[in-house]
């Protein structure tokens, strides 16, 4: 029987107050697909960390080929033929793609000294990228490309290194669905040719299309490796979480009252036109639509932080001027944005100074913030919204994503806001933390909220939403009641179909 390419033996990882990882078996064979899956916390970073040689392990065995190996560092994992693919993707945008491909490891002229060999690192890009079915131009700046090419360069990359473990970190969750089956594509392509894979998504769809195996984690342990073709989404869900999620989608049943936002035949040049719609008191509107189809760019107009050439906005029944951010929240809206660690937060400081950064305005007198009040608000949303580790002074860039997404949310309760844009409310958190979110947004249309949802999520926009609009290449192509709205109508509308 063949060997595994590497082998985890009670591997366990310690930091200071805290075990991390704990007793961790894992293997993982050639030419295989293991999917790890595990709540935000769950261990999976950490993990990953050792794999890559970021971290060391503090108890344990790693076997590589059979052979006990210490990972002494980020270039002896590469050398050893492990590369690490990341949700945020670790590409120089300033660069060409065969510089991206070659970055740290630039090919030189024979003996002319610090002169790269262009022409080499061009020719050996374009072959990478041809074996991953990509005709991609290695000589163009790699901003020109959209994400999912990104993505094939990221791989290309490390396939230059003759990798022979790729680990792939959410590798879909900034991509449309076409590029999501490219990619699919591709890690079939690499498993046929002999590369061991570590699959991490919280997608559990592409977990079960695309795995041999699945690993689960939780709280820092392994709970299981089972074959893929003798478990199911539901039975991975509770071995993740530790209980039933009965509802994925818990939506509750509100009295819809008076419109609270409307926009009128909003337009913004190039970007979306003739937009129109209300939202109500006690209503969840789904924005449903394709990737560049203009949704995230009317909620930034509505907010102010984009401009619109034409069109008006009316907030409970009385036109409104909103130049700014600043304006919409004093008109009482709130905006989750999606990409919440580059525009959500500010990563460097604490959970207290993020939950509050909006809001001082409520917790000061005169010139003076009231720091007991900023204590006590604090302690109440992380203890309403279970963020972990529940301390107000804990450093956000080392939370969880999921629980990243809590402070966010906890930011904008502060504010009193009545109207919320969740933009990708639950991108790229786990099932249990995503089950949160939900009840958070039923709290807020329970107490007289309205709620815009974008999501590129079909089953959280069926399942969340009480009305759906679909946006088509900045257009609005379809409006659906819920009992209505299905994944059929939705997708037509969302590709220009009537």
């Amino acid at each position: 029987m063949e060997k595994p390419f590497i082998e985890l033996r009670g591997v366990s990882k310690i930091f200071p107050g805290v075990r991390a990882l704990n007793n961790i078996d894992l293997d993982v064979y050639p030419g295989e697909v293991l999917g790890l899956v595990g709540e935000n916390g769950a261990g999976k970073s950490t993990l990953i960390k050792i794999l890559t040689g970021a971290h060391k392990n503090d108890e344990g065995q790693i076997l590589i080929e059979g052979k006990e190996t210490k990972i002494n560092g980020p270039k002896h994992a590469m050398e050893l033929g492990i590369t690490a693919i990341y949700q945020e993707l670790n590409i120089v945008k300033q660069l060409t793609v065969a510089e991206n491909v070659f970055l740290g490891r630039e090919l030189k002229n024979n003996g002319r000294s610090g002169l790269l060999n262009i022409k080499e690192m061009r020719k050996r890009s374009s072959e990478l990228l041809r074996e991953l079915g990509q005709e991609i131009d290695p000589r163009i700046g790699i901003d020109r490309l959209g994400m999912g090419k990104q993505q094939m360069v990221e791989i290309a990359k490390a396939l230059s290194v003759k990798t022979k473990l790729l680990i792939m970190d959410e590798p879909t969750s900034s991509l449309s669905n076409r590029e999501v089956r490219e990619l699919l594509r591709t890690v079939k392509n690499l498993k046929s040719k002999g590369i061991a894979i570590i699959f991490i998504s919280h997608r559990l769809d592409e977990i079960m299309e695309i795995c041999d195996r699945v690993t689960v984690m939780r709280d820092g342990e392994k709970v299981k490796t089972l074959p893929i073709s003798e478990v199911t989404t539901d039975e991975l869900i509770k071995l993740m979480v530790g209980r039933n999620l009965e509802h994925q989608f818990p939506k509750v049943n509100t009295t819809l009252g008076e419109e609270v936002l409307r926009v009128e035949n909003l337009k913004s040049t190039g970007v979306f036109e003739s937009i129109s719609f209300s939202v109500r008191r006690g209503e969840i509107l789904g924005l449903a639509g394709l990737v560049g189809a203009g949704r995230t760019e009317v909620a930034r107009a509505i907010f102010g932080a984009d401009r619109i050439n034409s069109g008006d906005v009316y907030i409970h029944g009385r036109k409104v001027r909103i130049k700014s951010p600043e304006d919409a929240m004093k008109s009482g809206i709130a905006f989750l944005t999606e990409d919440r660690k580059g525009q959500g937060l500010i990563l460097g400081n604490t959970v207290s100074f993020n939950m509050n950064i909006s809001s001082y305005d409520k917790i000061k007198s005169r010139f003076l913030l009231n720091m007991k009040k900023s204590k006590e608000r604090c302690k109440e949303n992380i203890k309403k919204l279970n963020i972990n580790p529940p301390s107000e002074k804990f450093i956000v860039r080392q939370l969880s994503g999921g629980n990243q997404q809590k402070v966010v949310i906890a930011k904008w309760l502060n504010t009193k806001a009545d109207i919320f844009i969740f933009d990708e409310p639950t991108r790229g958190i786990d099932v249990g933390a995503k089950v949160e979110v939900y009840n958070v947004m039923n709290e807020l249309v329970s107490n007289g909220s309205a709620i815009i949802m974008i999501s590129s999520e079909m089953p959280e926009i069926l399942g969340m939403s009480d009305r759906v609009i679909v946006m088509h290449e900045g257009r609005i192509t379809g409006e659906f009641a819920r009992e209505n709205a299905n994944q059929e109508n939705i997708m037509k509308a969302a590709s220009g179909g009537v």
